[in-house]
C-alpha cells in the first residue's frame, strides 16, 4: 500500500503488511528519508523530520537559502556528489561540460499498480494486487537530467524493491560513472553488517562486522555475482538473532560485477548503498536514451533472521522465480560428473540409468564430455554436437533409450565458453572477449564469447534450440566456469569499453529469455563452478542453481546454512555423493550426505555402477523417504535453530559446551501438519552423552509424533572394540570385520515420543544418551565426527484454540 500525505510538502508512506518506509519532499526539493521499519501509524511527518538550526563547522550547505544544515549530515532517498554530501554517492556523472556536480530535485510522482513479468532483463513480477508502484521524478535542470526512482511495495512478502532509470534530455553525451540501485540512510546506532564471502568450492562464510567509523564495502569484480561475495547482505540492530530483533535484507537482482557498502560517517548516521559496481564501468548515455538500473530487493522484520529469511523466500519463490517450474516439486535426478567425469560412452550412461531406476531415480544427466572431442577441459568448447564414438546414436539416441527405462533425460552445457581448441574458435576468433593483439590470460583452458554481439546471442540460442529440440530433453544444466579477465569488446570503441559487463548480461538475459520461452517445459539449472553466479539474475530465468561444486556434507552443512538467510530451499540444488568426498577426501557417513542434502531441491552424485546392493538398497530407501517429505523440504517453513558459528559463540544463550561444534535445521509444512528436524556435529567432544533438539515453527497447541529416521550402524565403525562382545577375536578392518558387517549391523537408537508443539519448541526433546565410552547398546546413540540425525514431526492432534 501506498500512501501519499498532504503536508507543505509531500509525505510518502510505503506500507507492507508489517513494515512501513517513510520519506518526504523537503522545502528545497530534496528528498528527507524518515524511517524503515516495523509498520507504525503515521499521520504526519511531525516528529520523524531532522531539525536543523545550524549547520555543523567545516561543512557546507547545499545554497544560499537553506544554511541551516548540510547534506553531510542529513538522511536522504538518493546523493550525489557536488553539493556538501561526501558519503557514499548513489550516482555519479560527468556531465556534458565535463563538470561532475549532480542537483537532482523533486519535480513530481505517478502511482500505479502491479508490473509486468520482465523479459530480456531480469527483475521482480506481480498482479495488481499483490504489488503497487511509486515512481518519483527527479530533476537536475542544470544538466538536462531526469532521474526516474522506481519503489515496488510487495505487501504480503514485506519487501520492497528500487530500481533507477536516469534519462538524458539534453544534446550531447553524458558519462555515467556510478549508478546504483537504492540508497538507505539510517539513524546512528549499534549495527552489525552480515556479508558472504568465500572462493570456489567454500562459497558463502558469514562474516559478521561491526559497522563502526568509515567504510564496509562487499563487491564482485570477476564479471559474476561471484564465489567471492554474494549479493544478499544483511544489517542488524542491536543483539539480533534467529527469532528477535531487528535485521534487514538486501539483495540484488543481477549476475554481474555487484557493490555494496555501509558507511558510518563521522555524525553516527549509517548509510547502505547497492547496485552494479562502479570499479570498471562507465556508460555513455546519449541524448534521448536512457540507463536502467537492475532492481535491488530490501526487506525488514522485528523478529529476526528468520523472520528476514522467510520475507525472502517468499518473495523469491512468488516474485522472481517464474514459468511452468515456479512452485513446481522438482525431480531427483542422477548427475554423471562424479562418477564418470569426461568418460562418456553409451554403454556406461545405460548401465547408470539401469541402476538409477531401480533406486527410484527420477532424472537421468549427462554431465560434461559428450560433444565434439571433448575428452578433457583443453578442447571443444563451442561445437555443440556429440560425438559419434561415445554417442553412436547422438544425443538423441540415448535419450530415447533412457527413456525407454522410465526415466527423464537431462544433459550439461557451457554455453557463454569457446575452447581455443574448437570448430568454433577458429572459425570466429573475433567472437571471444580478449584484447586483440596481447597476451590472453589463461583460464580452464576456455575463453568467454562476447554476448555484447548479436551474432554470438543468435549462435548460441540457434545451437541450444537445435540441441534442445533434437529429443526429449527434460532438464539441462546451464554451466559457466570461468571469470572475466582482458576485458575488451571488438563491437565497442575504446572509449565505451567499460559498458563491456553490462552489455554482456543484457545479451545473456536475452538468450535465457528467449530459450526458456521457447522451450518451458525443461527445468533449467544454472551453474558457474558452482555458486559463482548465485544470485536473483539468474533464478529470473532459472528456478534453482548448484550451489557450490563442493558436495561434502560437512561443508556443504555451512554453505547451504548460508544460502538459507536470502533464498528459498526450492532454489538451492544438493547432491549426495561419494566418499571420500572428491573435494575434500573427508569421509562421512552415507547417512549424513543424505541429512544435509534432502534440505532442498535434492540429487545424487554417485557412481552407481560401483555399490553394493546393500548400498543400491540405502539408496532407494532414502528416496523412498525424500519424495514423501519432498514438497516440504522444498517449499516449507525453513528455521536455522543452530550454526556452527553459534555452537561456538561466547553469548551464553547460544552456547553448549558439551555438544560441541554443530548445527540445527528444522522445515515445516505449510498447514503446519509434518516437520523435519536434523542435528549435525563436526567433531566428538569426549563424555558427551546428552542433547536436547529445538525445533522451531510447530503448531503450539496440537500433539506431535516424534521420531527419528530408522538406522542401522556399521560393524566396521567400532573398530576393535567390536572384541568386546565377540566370542572370538576379530581383527579390527580386516576379513572376518568385513564379512560380520556385510551380514550384520548393528540397530540404531530409536526415538519416538508424543508430545505438543509448545513443549518440543520450548522444552525441547531430550535425545537418547551419546556413546561416551562406558557401555553400548541399542538405546545408545552412536555420534561420531560429522555424525547426523533426521527426525520427523507428524501432527496425530490438532488443539483447540482458545
Amino acid at each position: 500500500m501506498i500512501r501519499i500525505i498532504s503536508e507543505d510538502t509531500p509525505l510518502f508512506v510505503l506500507e507492507t503488511d508489517n513494515t512501513s518506509y517513510l520519506f518526504k519532499v523537503t522545502g528545497n526539493g530534496l528528498l528527507e528519508h524518515l524511517y524503515y521499519g516495523s509498520k507504525i501509524t503515521v499521520e504526519s511527518s511531525d516528529g520523524l523530520v531532522e531539525q536543523h538550526e545550524y549547520a555543523e563547522g567545516n561543512t557546507n550547505s547545499i545554497d544560499e537559502e537553506h544554511k541551516n544544515f548540510t547534506l553531510e549530515n542529513f538522511r536522504l532517498e538518493m546523493s550525489s556528489y557536488g553539493k556538501g554530501d561526501i558519503r557514499e554517492p548513489m550516482l555519479e556523472i560527468i556531465n556534458s561540460d565535463g563538470s561532475s556536480t549532480s542537483d537532482f530535485r523533486y519535480e513530481g510522482y505517478e502511482q500505479s499498480k502491479g508490473k509486468k513479468e520482465p523479459e530480456d532483463f531480469p527483475g521482480s513480477y506481480g498482479k495488481e494486487d499483490e504489488v503497487d508502484v511509486l515512481k518519483i521524478i527527479l530533476k537536475d535542470k542544470e544538466n538536462n537530467l531526469e532521474l526516474d526512482m522506481f519503489y515496488y511495495v510487495y505487501g504480503s512478502c514485506n519487501v520492497i524493491t528500487r530500481r533507477n532509470v536516469l534519462i538524458n534530455h539534453g544534446g550531447e553525451n553524458v558519462l555515467i560513472e556510478r549508478l546504483l540501485s537504492a540508497m538507505l540512510d539510517f539513524d546512528h546506532g549499534n549495527y552489525t553488517m552480515h556479508t558472504f564471502t568465500g572462493a570456489w568450492a567454500r562459497e558463502m562464510h558469514k562474516d559478521d562486522i561491526p559497522v563502526k567509523a568509515g567504510k564496509i564495502t562487499v563487491s564482485s569484480y570477476t564479471g559474476t555475482s561471484s564465489s567471492r561475495a554474494n549479493p544478499f547482505v544483511m544489517i542488524s540492530e542491536d543483539l539480533a538473532n534467529e527469532e528477535y530483533g531487528k535485521v534487514y535484507g538486501f539483495n540484488l537482482v543481477y549476475s554481474g560485477n555487484h557493490y555494496e557498502c555501509c558507511e558510518m560517517s563521522p555524525y553516527g548516521k549509517v548509510r547502505f548503498a547497492a547496485g552494479i559496481n562502479p570499479a570498471g564501468f562507465t556508460w555513455t548515455l546519449e541524448p534521448g536514451k536512457e540507463f536502467e538500473t537492475p532492481e535491488e530487493v530490501m526487506t525488514f522484520s522485528g523478529a529476526g533472521f528468520t523472520g528476514m529469511s522467510h520475507n525472502m523466500h517468499d518473495f523469491v519463490n512468488t516474485h522472481i522465480v517464474r514459468g511452468e517450474w515456479k512452485e513446481r516439486l522438482r525431480p531427483i535426478l542422477l548427475n554423471t560428473w562424479e562418477s564418470n567425469y569426461f568418460d562418456i560412452s553409451e554403454t556406461r550412461m545405460l548401465w547408470l540409468a539401469k541402476r538409477a531406476k531401480r533406486v527410484g531415480i527420477e532424472l537421468f544427466v549427462m554431465d560434461d564430455g559428450w560433444f565434439g572431442e571433448r575428452n578433457d577441459d583443453t578442447s571443444s568448447l563451442g561445437d555443440w554436437y556429440p560425438n559419434k564414438k561415445k554417442l553412436p546414436g547422438g544425443v538423441a539416441g540415448l535419450c530415447r533409450k533412457i527413456n525407454s527405462l522410465g526415466l527423464d533425460f537431462g544433459i550439461w552445457v557451457e554455453p557463454e565458453m569457446v575452447s581455443g581448441n574448437s570448430n568454433l574458435y577458429r572459425a570466429h576468433p573475433d567472437w571471444v572477449i580478449r584484447i586483440p593483439g596481447k597476451q590472453h590470460s589463461v583460464g580452464r583452458n576456455q575463453m568467454i564469447l562476447d554476448l555484447t554481439r548479436e551474432d554470438v546471442q543468435e549462435y548460441i540460442i540457434k545451437t541450444m534450440s537445435d540441441l534442445f529440440s533434437s529429443c526429449n530433453i527434460a532438464y539441462v544444466k546451464w554451466d559457466m566456469n570461468r571469470t572475466f579477465t582482458d576485458i575488451f569488446s571488438q563491437m565497442l570503441p575504446a572509449g565505451r569499453q567499460g559498458e563491456v559487463i553490462h552489455r554482456y548480461y543484457i545479451g545473456l538475459y536475452h538468450v535465457m529469455n528467449v530459450l526458456t520461452r521457447k522451450f518451458p517445459k525443461i527445468l533449467f539449472e544454472g551453474c558457474s563452478a558452482g555458486g559463482n553466479r548465485f544470485d536473483l539474475g539468474i533464478l529470473s530465468y532459472f528456478p534453482q542453481i548448484w550451489a557450490s561444486d563442493d558436495t561434502d556434507a560437512a561443508a556443504r552443512a555451512e554453505i547451504q546454512t548460508s544460502y538459507s538467510y536470502g533464498y528459498p530451499l526450492s532454489t538451492i540444488s544438493c547432491h549426495v555423493s561419494d566418499s571420500p568426498n572428491h573435494q575434500t577426501l573427508r569421509y562421512t557417513k552415507f547417512m549424513t550426505r543424505f541429512n544435509v542434502a534432502v534440505f532442498g531441491v535434492m540429487g545424487y552424485e554417485c557412481n552407481l555402477s560401483d555399490m553394493s546392493k546393500g548400498k543400491l538398497e540405502e539408496i532407494s530407501e532414502q528416496i523412498k523417504f525424500y519424495k514423501g517429505c519432498r514438497k516440504t523440504m522444498q517449499y516449507g517453513r525453513f528455521y536455522r535453530i543452530m550454526t556452527f558459528a553459534d555452537s561456538l559463540s561466547a553469548n551464553p544463550s547460544v552456547i553448549r559446551p558439551t555438544t560441541g561444534k554443530h548445527l540445527e535445521w528444522c522445515v515445516v509444512s505449510e498447514d503446519q501438519g509434518e516437520a523435519y528436524s536434523m542435528m549435525m556435529q563436526l567433531m566428538v567432544i569426549p563424555n558427551s552423552q546428552n542433547a536436547v533438539i529445538h525445533p522451531r515453527g510447530l503448531k503450539e497447541n496440537a500433539l506431535y509424533s516424534f521420531e527419528g529416521r530408522e538406522f542401522t550402524n556399521s560393524a566396521l565403525s567400532f573398530g576393535s572394540l567390536i572384541n568386546t562382545s565377540s566370542p572370538v577375536h576379530i581383527i579390527s578392518g580386516g576379513h572376518a570385520h568385513h564379512i560380520i558387517d556385510r551380514f550384520y549391523h548393528i540397530p540404531g537408537e530409536k526415538e519416538i515420543h508424543k508430545m505438543y508443539g509448545d513443549a518440543i519448541m520450548n522444552a525441547g526433546v531430550h535425545l537418547k544418551s551419546a556413546f561416551a565410552a562406558v557401555g553400548f547398546d541399542d538405546n545408545v546413540r552412536h555420534f561420531q565426527d560429522y555424525a547426523s540425525r533426521l527426525y520427523r514431526m507428524k501432527v496425530i492432534k490438532n488443539g483447540t484454540d482458545t
